[in-house]
Protein backbone atom coordinates (compact mmCIF):
# COMPACT_ATOMS: atom_id res chain seq x y z
CA UNK A 1 0.00 0.00 0.00
CA UNK A 2 2.23 2.68 -1.21
CA UNK A 3 1.93 6.24 -0.77
CA UNK A 4 1.29 8.34 -4.15
CA UNK A 5 4.96 10.30 -3.64
CA UNK A 6 7.35 7.12 -2.99
CA UNK A 7 9.84 6.81 -5.69
CA UNK A 8 9.87 3.62 -7.52
CA UNK A 9 12.08 1.29 -9.14
CA UNK A 10 11.77 -0.74 -12.00
CA UNK A 11 12.92 -4.33 -11.93
CA UNK A 12 14.03 -6.31 -14.84
CA UNK A 13 15.05 -10.04 -14.00
CA UNK A 14 16.06 -12.63 -15.75
CA UNK A 15 13.73 -15.45 -16.25
CA UNK A 16 15.98 -17.98 -14.44
CA UNK A 17 15.89 -19.43 -10.96
CA UNK A 18 19.62 -18.06 -10.12
CA UNK A 19 18.47 -14.52 -11.83
CA UNK A 20 15.08 -14.19 -10.63
CA UNK A 21 15.79 -14.82 -6.72
CA UNK A 22 18.58 -11.87 -6.13
CA UNK A 23 16.64 -9.54 -8.30
CA UNK A 24 13.20 -10.29 -5.83
CA UNK A 25 15.46 -10.28 -2.72
CA UNK A 26 17.16 -6.97 -3.67
CA UNK A 27 13.15 -5.18 -4.79
CA UNK A 28 12.48 -6.10 -1.43
CA UNK A 29 15.81 -4.87 0.69
CA UNK A 30 15.07 -2.00 -1.23
CA UNK A 31 11.01 -1.40 -0.47
CA UNK A 32 11.85 -2.08 3.38
CA UNK A 33 13.49 1.13 2.79
CA UNK A 34 10.74 3.38 1.56
CA UNK A 35 11.10 2.60 -2.02
CA UNK A 36 7.84 0.97 -4.29
CA UNK A 37 9.39 -1.78 -6.52
CA UNK A 38 7.40 -2.56 -9.97
CA UNK A 39 9.03 -5.98 -11.47
CA UNK A 40 8.75 -6.14 -15.38
CA UNK A 41 9.07 -9.98 -15.96
CA UNK A 42 8.91 -12.46 -19.05
CA UNK A 43 6.21 -14.80 -19.08
CA UNK A 44 8.52 -17.37 -19.40
CA UNK A 45 8.73 -18.83 -15.50
CA UNK A 46 6.93 -15.94 -14.14
CA UNK A 47 7.28 -15.59 -10.49
CA UNK A 48 4.26 -16.02 -7.99
CA UNK A 49 3.12 -12.79 -7.46
CA UNK A 50 0.94 -13.62 -4.42
CA UNK A 51 4.29 -14.19 -2.53
CA UNK A 52 5.41 -10.56 -2.94
CA UNK A 53 1.98 -8.66 -2.48
CA UNK A 54 4.29 -5.56 -1.79
CA UNK A 55 5.60 -5.48 -5.82
CA UNK A 56 3.69 -4.56 -8.59
CA UNK A 57 3.81 -7.41 -11.23
CA UNK A 58 3.90 -6.37 -14.83
CA UNK A 59 4.68 -9.39 -17.51
CA UNK A 60 6.54 -8.54 -20.66
CA UNK A 61 4.77 -10.60 -23.65
CA UNK A 62 7.82 -12.82 -24.64
CA UNK A 63 6.51 -15.45 -27.48
CA UNK A 64 8.67 -17.78 -25.36
CA UNK A 65 6.64 -19.08 -22.82
CA UNK A 66 6.19 -22.47 -24.29
CA UNK A 67 9.34 -22.74 -25.02
CA UNK A 68 12.16 -24.43 -22.86
CA UNK A 69 15.50 -23.41 -22.06
CA UNK A 70 17.88 -25.65 -22.58
CA UNK A 71 21.99 -25.20 -22.43
CA UNK A 72 21.66 -25.92 -26.09
CA UNK A 73 19.50 -23.29 -26.82
CA UNK A 74 20.30 -20.74 -24.34
CA UNK A 75 22.32 -18.21 -26.27
CA UNK A 76 19.23 -17.88 -28.81
CA UNK A 77 17.40 -18.04 -25.80
CA UNK A 78 18.70 -15.17 -24.32
CA UNK A 79 18.97 -13.11 -28.45
CA UNK A 80 15.19 -13.64 -28.51
CA UNK A 81 14.43 -12.75 -25.02
CA UNK A 82 15.72 -9.37 -25.63
CA UNK A 83 14.04 -9.02 -28.83
CA UNK A 84 10.56 -9.73 -27.83
CA UNK A 85 10.40 -8.30 -24.52
CA UNK A 86 11.55 -4.79 -25.71
CA UNK A 87 8.47 -3.22 -27.11
CA UNK A 88 5.72 -4.46 -24.39
CA UNK A 89 8.81 -3.00 -21.83
CA UNK A 90 8.33 0.66 -24.15
CA UNK A 91 4.65 0.54 -23.91
CA UNK A 92 4.86 -0.13 -20.19
CA UNK A 93 7.13 2.57 -19.68
CA UNK A 94 4.85 4.73 -21.62
CA UNK A 95 1.95 4.48 -19.58
CA UNK A 96 4.06 4.81 -16.28
CA UNK A 97 5.49 8.05 -17.00
CA UNK A 98 2.49 9.09 -17.52
CA UNK A 99 1.07 8.58 -14.27
CA UNK A 100 4.05 9.68 -12.12
CA UNK A 101 2.11 12.48 -10.88
CA UNK A 102 -0.22 10.01 -9.55
CA UNK A 103 2.01 6.85 -8.61
CA UNK A 104 5.34 8.60 -7.74
CA UNK A 105 8.28 9.13 -9.77
CA UNK A 106 10.63 6.01 -11.45
CA UNK A 107 13.54 6.82 -10.04
CA UNK A 108 15.69 4.20 -12.07
CA UNK A 109 15.52 0.73 -13.96
CA UNK A 110 17.34 -2.21 -12.12
CA UNK A 111 18.35 -4.64 -14.79
CA UNK A 112 19.54 -8.39 -14.77
CA UNK A 113 23.15 -7.73 -16.71
CA UNK A 114 21.64 -10.16 -19.89
CA UNK A 115 18.38 -8.04 -20.16
CA UNK A 116 20.00 -5.66 -22.09
CA UNK A 117 17.12 -3.91 -23.86
CA UNK A 118 16.06 -2.65 -20.61
CA UNK A 119 19.08 -0.21 -20.33
CA UNK A 120 18.00 0.93 -24.13
CA UNK A 121 14.76 1.52 -23.45
CA UNK A 122 15.60 3.90 -20.18
CA UNK A 123 17.80 6.24 -22.09
CA UNK A 124 14.99 6.47 -24.26
CA UNK A 125 13.02 7.81 -21.64
CA UNK A 126 15.71 9.62 -19.98
CA UNK A 127 15.94 7.19 -16.99
CA UNK A 128 18.96 6.33 -15.16
CA UNK A 129 19.66 2.19 -15.14
CA UNK A 130 21.72 -0.14 -13.14
CA UNK A 131 23.17 -3.58 -13.38
CA UNK A 132 22.47 -6.06 -11.00
CA UNK A 133 25.19 -8.74 -11.23
CA UNK A 134 23.97 -12.05 -10.56
CA UNK A 135 27.28 -14.07 -11.24
CA UNK A 136 30.59 -13.86 -9.46
CA UNK A 137 33.18 -10.35 -9.89
CA UNK A 138 36.20 -13.30 -10.73
CA UNK A 139 33.57 -14.70 -13.60
CA UNK A 140 33.12 -11.42 -15.33
CA UNK A 141 36.64 -10.68 -15.60
CA UNK A 142 37.05 -14.29 -16.80
CA UNK A 143 34.64 -13.42 -19.70
CA UNK A 144 36.98 -10.10 -20.09
CA UNK A 145 39.67 -12.98 -20.63
CA UNK A 146 38.20 -14.77 -23.11
CA UNK A 147 36.95 -11.41 -25.33
CA UNK A 148 41.12 -10.42 -24.81
CA UNK A 149 41.88 -13.68 -25.81
CA UNK A 150 39.74 -13.96 -29.15
CA UNK A 151 40.47 -10.04 -29.91
CA UNK A 152 44.39 -11.04 -30.35
CA UNK A 153 43.36 -14.26 -32.41
CA UNK A 154 44.84 -16.67 -29.52
CA UNK A 155 41.65 -19.19 -29.59
CA UNK A 156 41.51 -21.74 -30.01
CA UNK A 157 44.10 -22.33 -26.94
CA UNK A 158 46.86 -25.63 -27.26
CA UNK A 159 45.46 -28.50 -24.89
CA UNK A 160 49.02 -28.26 -23.34
CA UNK A 161 48.61 -24.59 -22.39
CA UNK A 162 45.27 -25.33 -20.07
CA UNK A 163 46.55 -25.90 -16.70
CA UNK A 164 47.98 -22.97 -17.35
CA UNK A 165 47.56 -20.09 -14.97
CA UNK A 166 45.12 -17.08 -16.43
CA UNK A 167 47.34 -14.12 -15.41
CA UNK A 168 44.59 -11.93 -14.68
CA UNK A 169 43.00 -14.37 -12.28
CA UNK A 170 45.98 -15.67 -10.62
CA UNK A 171 45.36 -19.54 -9.50
CA UNK A 172 42.23 -19.71 -11.85
CA UNK A 173 43.44 -22.02 -15.00
CA UNK A 174 42.47 -21.40 -18.30
CA UNK A 175 40.29 -24.61 -18.39
CA UNK A 176 37.94 -23.12 -15.72
CA UNK A 177 37.00 -20.59 -17.43
CA UNK A 178 33.57 -20.09 -18.23
CA UNK A 179 33.54 -21.36 -22.09
CA UNK A 180 36.13 -23.99 -23.45
CA UNK A 181 38.69 -22.33 -25.49
CA UNK A 182 40.32 -24.78 -26.61
CA UNK A 183 38.66 -25.21 -29.65
CA UNK A 184 36.39 -22.92 -31.24
CA UNK A 185 34.00 -21.07 -29.59
CA UNK A 186 30.38 -20.88 -31.59
CA UNK A 187 29.22 -17.46 -33.16
CA UNK A 188 26.48 -17.18 -29.98
CA UNK A 189 28.74 -17.12 -27.33
CA UNK A 190 30.65 -14.57 -29.36
CA UNK A 191 27.89 -12.57 -29.60
CA UNK A 192 26.71 -12.55 -26.07
CA UNK A 193 29.94 -12.23 -24.29
CA UNK A 194 30.34 -8.45 -25.16
CA UNK A 195 27.04 -7.95 -24.77
CA UNK A 196 27.01 -9.19 -21.36
CA UNK A 197 29.90 -7.24 -20.26
CA UNK A 198 29.06 -4.06 -21.63
CA UNK A 199 27.31 -2.08 -19.38
CA UNK A 200 26.74 1.09 -21.62
CA UNK A 201 24.86 4.48 -20.36
CA UNK A 202 24.18 2.31 -16.83
CA UNK A 203 25.51 4.37 -14.01
CA UNK A 204 26.31 1.63 -11.15
CA UNK A 205 26.60 -2.18 -11.02
CA UNK A 206 25.15 -3.64 -7.96
CA UNK A 207 26.76 -7.29 -7.24
CA UNK A 208 25.50 -9.90 -5.03
CA UNK A 209 29.14 -9.85 -3.40
CA UNK A 210 31.16 -9.09 -0.16
CA UNK A 211 34.37 -7.06 -0.55
CA UNK A 212 36.55 -9.36 1.34
CA UNK A 213 35.84 -12.28 -0.70
CA UNK A 214 36.61 -10.47 -4.09
CA UNK A 215 39.03 -7.92 -3.56
CA UNK A 216 41.42 -8.38 -6.52
CA UNK A 217 38.46 -9.14 -9.52
CA UNK A 218 36.22 -6.22 -8.05
CA UNK A 219 39.69 -3.78 -8.35
CA UNK A 220 40.29 -5.07 -11.90
CA UNK A 221 36.99 -4.72 -12.83
CA UNK A 222 36.45 -1.36 -10.80
CA UNK A 223 39.76 0.05 -13.57
CA UNK A 224 37.46 -1.26 -16.25
CA UNK A 225 34.56 0.10 -15.35
CA UNK A 226 34.24 4.25 -14.20
CA UNK A 227 30.73 3.81 -12.33
CA UNK A 228 29.80 3.12 -8.73
CA UNK A 229 29.97 -0.64 -7.49
CA UNK A 230 27.91 -1.76 -4.63
CA UNK A 231 28.88 -4.52 -2.84
CA UNK A 232 25.78 -5.76 -1.11
CA UNK A 233 25.88 -9.48 -0.70
CA UNK A 234 25.52 -11.86 0.61
CA UNK A 235 21.79 -10.83 -0.14
CA UNK A 236 19.74 -13.37 0.98
CA UNK A 237 21.70 -12.21 4.67
CA UNK A 238 19.54 -8.79 4.18
CA UNK A 239 16.00 -10.11 3.38
CA UNK A 240 13.66 -11.75 6.16
CA UNK A 241 14.08 -14.92 6.20
CA UNK A 242 10.83 -16.49 4.84
CA UNK A 243 11.38 -14.54 1.90
CA UNK A 244 9.90 -17.12 -1.06
CA UNK A 245 11.80 -16.50 -4.70
CA UNK A 246 11.34 -20.59 -5.67
CA UNK A 247 10.07 -21.45 -8.98
CA UNK A 248 9.78 -24.45 -8.06
CA UNK A 249 7.44 -25.95 -4.66
CA UNK A 250 10.02 -26.26 -1.63
CA UNK A 251 9.28 -29.35 -0.09
CA UNK A 252 9.65 -28.37 3.69
CA UNK A 253 9.23 -31.80 5.37
CA UNK A 254 12.90 -32.43 5.32
CA UNK A 255 13.42 -29.72 7.79
CA UNK A 256 11.51 -32.17 10.42
CA UNK A 257 13.85 -34.77 9.15
CA UNK A 258 16.90 -32.64 9.94
CA UNK A 259 15.95 -31.82 12.93
CA UNK A 260 15.99 -35.67 14.34
CA UNK A 261 20.16 -35.47 13.50
CA UNK A 262 23.10 -34.98 15.18
CA UNK A 263 24.93 -31.33 14.36
CA UNK A 264 27.52 -31.06 11.14
CA UNK A 265 26.52 -35.61 10.56
CA UNK A 266 24.20 -34.54 7.46
CA UNK A 267 25.63 -33.96 3.98
CA UNK A 268 23.44 -32.00 1.65
CA UNK A 269 23.42 -32.72 -2.22
CA UNK A 270 21.94 -30.05 -4.39
CA UNK A 271 22.64 -29.71 -8.33
CA UNK A 272 20.80 -27.16 -8.77
CA UNK A 273 17.80 -25.40 -10.85
CA UNK A 274 19.13 -26.26 -14.64
CA UNK A 275 22.13 -28.95 -14.77
CA UNK A 276 20.59 -32.38 -15.61
CA UNK A 277 22.97 -35.95 -15.28
CA UNK A 278 22.52 -39.17 -17.01
CA UNK A 279 20.88 -42.56 -15.19
CA UNK A 280 24.74 -44.00 -14.75
CA UNK A 281 25.69 -41.02 -12.98
CA UNK A 282 22.56 -40.79 -10.87
CA UNK A 283 23.19 -44.73 -9.85
CA UNK A 284 27.08 -43.90 -9.07
CA UNK A 285 25.81 -40.90 -6.59
CA UNK A 286 23.30 -43.23 -5.02
CA UNK A 287 25.26 -45.79 -4.42
CA UNK A 288 28.42 -43.54 -3.28
CA UNK A 289 25.94 -41.88 -0.72
CA UNK A 290 24.76 -45.07 1.00
CA UNK A 291 28.47 -46.59 0.83
CA UNK A 292 29.25 -43.63 2.80
CA UNK A 293 27.29 -44.18 5.97
CA UNK A 294 26.30 -40.87 6.32
CA UNK A 295 22.77 -39.40 6.40
CA UNK A 296 22.20 -37.45 3.39
CA UNK A 297 19.33 -35.20 1.98
CA UNK A 298 19.12 -35.43 -1.58
CA UNK A 299 17.34 -33.17 -3.82
CA UNK A 300 16.61 -34.49 -7.33
CA UNK A 301 14.53 -32.54 -9.59
CA UNK A 302 11.73 -33.75 -11.59
CA UNK A 303 13.82 -34.41 -15.12
CA UNK A 304 16.76 -33.75 -14.00
CA UNK A 305 18.10 -37.35 -15.15
CA UNK A 306 18.25 -37.61 -18.61
CA UNK A 307 15.47 -39.98 -20.06
CA UNK A 308 13.46 -40.16 -16.81
CA UNK A 309 10.66 -38.29 -15.20
CA UNK A 310 12.47 -38.74 -11.72
CA UNK A 311 14.39 -41.69 -9.99
CA UNK A 312 12.45 -44.74 -11.35
CA UNK A 313 15.60 -45.76 -13.07
CA UNK A 314 17.45 -46.85 -9.56
CA UNK A 315 16.85 -50.39 -8.60
CA UNK A 316 14.91 -51.53 -6.14
CA UNK A 317 17.67 -52.59 -3.55
CA UNK A 318 19.54 -49.71 -3.80
CA UNK A 319 15.82 -47.42 -3.71
CA UNK A 320 15.79 -49.49 -0.29
CA UNK A 321 19.37 -48.33 0.82
CA UNK A 322 18.56 -44.65 0.60
CA UNK A 323 15.14 -44.84 2.51
CA UNK A 324 17.30 -46.24 5.18
CA UNK A 325 20.23 -43.87 5.34
CA UNK A 326 18.65 -40.58 3.59
CA UNK A 327 16.12 -38.61 2.40
CA UNK A 328 14.73 -37.53 -1.34
CA UNK A 329 13.02 -34.49 -2.00
CA UNK A 330 12.14 -32.79 -5.46
CA UNK A 331 12.88 -29.48 -3.77
CA UNK A 332 14.51 -28.10 -0.90
CA UNK A 333 14.38 -24.48 1.00
CA UNK A 334 18.19 -24.30 0.65
CA UNK A 335 18.68 -21.27 2.62
CA UNK A 336 17.01 -23.00 5.86
CA UNK A 337 18.71 -25.72 4.70
CA UNK A 338 22.19 -24.53 5.16
CA UNK A 339 21.37 -22.91 7.63
CA UNK A 340 20.58 -25.77 9.91
CA UNK A 341 22.51 -27.61 12.74
CA UNK A 342 22.43 -31.09 11.19
CA UNK A 343 23.72 -29.92 7.97
CA UNK A 344 27.87 -30.35 7.86
CA UNK A 345 28.35 -30.44 3.96
CA UNK A 346 27.18 -29.36 0.70
CA UNK A 347 27.59 -31.27 -2.31
CA UNK A 348 27.02 -27.97 -4.78
CA UNK A 349 27.23 -27.35 -8.38
CA UNK A 350 28.76 -24.08 -7.17
CA UNK A 351 26.31 -21.70 -8.93
CA UNK A 352 26.54 -18.39 -7.36
CA UNK A 353 24.03 -18.28 -5.59
CA UNK A 354 24.25 -21.77 -3.78
CA UNK A 355 28.18 -20.58 -3.31
CA UNK A 356 26.72 -17.72 -1.61
CA UNK A 357 24.51 -19.84 0.56
CA UNK A 358 26.86 -22.83 1.25
CA UNK A 359 29.68 -19.53 2.89
CA UNK A 360 27.24 -18.11 4.63
CA UNK A 361 26.18 -21.31 6.28
CA UNK A 362 29.30 -21.85 7.20
CA UNK A 363 29.44 -25.17 5.72
CA UNK A 364 32.34 -27.09 3.51
CA UNK A 365 31.58 -27.82 0.16
CA UNK A 366 31.93 -30.84 -2.31
CA UNK A 367 32.17 -29.22 -6.01
CA UNK A 368 30.77 -30.39 -9.08
CA UNK A 369 30.38 -27.72 -11.36
CA UNK A 370 28.86 -28.02 -14.61
CA UNK A 371 29.13 -25.26 -16.91
CA UNK A 372 29.64 -21.36 -16.94
CA UNK A 373 30.59 -19.69 -13.44
CA UNK A 374 30.35 -22.80 -11.93
CA UNK A 375 33.84 -23.84 -12.53
CA UNK A 376 35.43 -20.44 -11.57
CA UNK A 377 33.25 -20.82 -8.37
CA UNK A 378 34.47 -24.23 -7.79
CA UNK A 379 38.26 -22.70 -7.94
CA UNK A 380 37.65 -20.51 -6.13
CA UNK A 381 36.25 -22.52 -2.91
CA UNK A 382 39.08 -25.01 -3.35
CA UNK A 383 42.01 -23.06 -3.96
CA UNK A 384 40.99 -19.22 -2.84
CA UNK A 385 38.86 -19.53 0.20
CA UNK A 386 40.19 -23.33 0.94
CA UNK A 387 36.42 -24.54 1.96
CA UNK A 388 35.47 -26.46 -1.17
CA UNK A 389 37.15 -30.06 -2.28
CA UNK A 390 36.56 -31.17 -6.10
CA UNK A 391 34.78 -34.23 -7.33
CA UNK A 392 35.95 -35.08 -10.85
CA UNK A 393 34.52 -37.51 -13.45
CA UNK A 394 31.92 -38.64 -10.20
CA UNK A 395 30.03 -40.73 -12.61
CA UNK A 396 32.60 -42.93 -13.62
CA UNK A 397 33.23 -43.83 -9.72
CA UNK A 398 30.69 -44.60 -6.54
CA UNK A 399 34.24 -44.53 -4.22
CA UNK A 400 34.82 -40.94 -5.22
CA UNK A 401 31.36 -39.70 -3.97
CA UNK A 402 31.91 -42.02 -1.04
CA UNK A 403 35.51 -40.92 -0.18
CA UNK A 404 34.58 -37.27 -0.72
CA UNK A 405 31.62 -37.50 1.65
CA UNK A 406 33.90 -38.93 4.55
CA UNK A 407 36.92 -36.53 4.30
CA UNK A 408 34.22 -34.09 4.81
CA UNK A 409 31.67 -35.92 7.44
CA UNK A 410 34.28 -37.95 8.89
CA UNK A 411 38.23 -37.16 8.49
CA UNK A 412 40.53 -34.12 10.32
CA UNK A 413 40.68 -32.82 7.37
CA UNK A 414 36.47 -31.94 6.89
CA UNK A 415 36.55 -31.13 10.57
CA UNK A 416 39.77 -28.36 9.26
CA UNK A 417 37.79 -27.43 6.81
CA UNK A 418 34.53 -26.65 8.82
CA UNK A 419 36.35 -24.27 10.79
CA UNK A 420 37.70 -22.16 8.22
CA UNK A 421 34.15 -22.15 6.75
CA UNK A 422 33.00 -21.05 9.79
CA UNK A 423 35.37 -18.22 10.03
CA UNK A 424 34.20 -17.10 6.34
CA UNK A 425 30.64 -17.10 7.87
CA UNK A 426 31.37 -15.07 11.20
CA UNK A 427 33.33 -12.23 8.02
CA UNK A 428 30.16 -12.21 6.12
CA UNK A 429 27.70 -11.64 9.09
CA UNK A 430 30.09 -8.94 9.90
CA UNK A 431 29.89 -7.76 6.58
CA UNK A 432 26.07 -7.23 6.94
CA UNK A 433 25.43 -6.07 10.24
CA UNK A 434 26.10 -2.23 10.78
CA UNK A 435 28.62 -0.77 9.83
CA UNK A 436 30.11 -3.60 8.04
CA UNK A 437 30.92 -3.27 4.18
CA UNK A 438 27.85 -4.27 2.35
CA UNK A 439 25.02 -2.97 5.01
CA UNK A 440 27.19 0.69 3.98
CA UNK A 441 27.24 -0.43 0.29
CA UNK A 442 23.49 -1.19 0.73
CA UNK A 443 23.47 2.41 2.09
CA UNK A 444 24.99 4.04 0.12
CA UNK A 445 22.62 2.65 -2.95
CA UNK A 446 19.52 3.74 -1.26
CA UNK A 447 20.98 7.20 -1.15
CA UNK A 448 21.85 6.90 -4.74
CA UNK A 449 18.48 6.10 -5.95
CA UNK A 450 16.75 7.98 -4.09
CA UNK A 451 19.16 11.15 -5.42
CA UNK A 452 18.43 10.35 -8.69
Amino acid sequence: MDGPKRPRVLLVPFPLQGHITPMLQLGTILHARGISVTVLHPEFNSPNASNHPEFTFLPLSDNLSRNKATLSNAFQFISAMNVNCREPFQEYMDQMMELQELEGRVACVIYDSIMHFAESVATQFDLPSLVLRTTSAANLLAYHVILRLHEQNLLPLPESKLDDAVPELGFLRYKDLPYSISSKIPEPILEFLPSSFNIRSSKAVIWNTVDTLEKSPLTGLQQLYQVPFFTIGPIHKTTPPHNPTSLIKEDTNCITWLDKHAPNSVIYVSLGSLATIDAQELIETAIGLVDSEQPFLWVVRPNSVKGSEWMESLPDELARGIETRGFVVKWAPQKEVLAHFAVGAFWSHCGWNSTMEGISGGVPMICRPFFADQMVNSRYLINEWRVGIELENAEDSRMIVKNAIRRLLVDEEGKEMRQRSQEMKQKLEICVQEGGSSYNSLENLTQFILSM
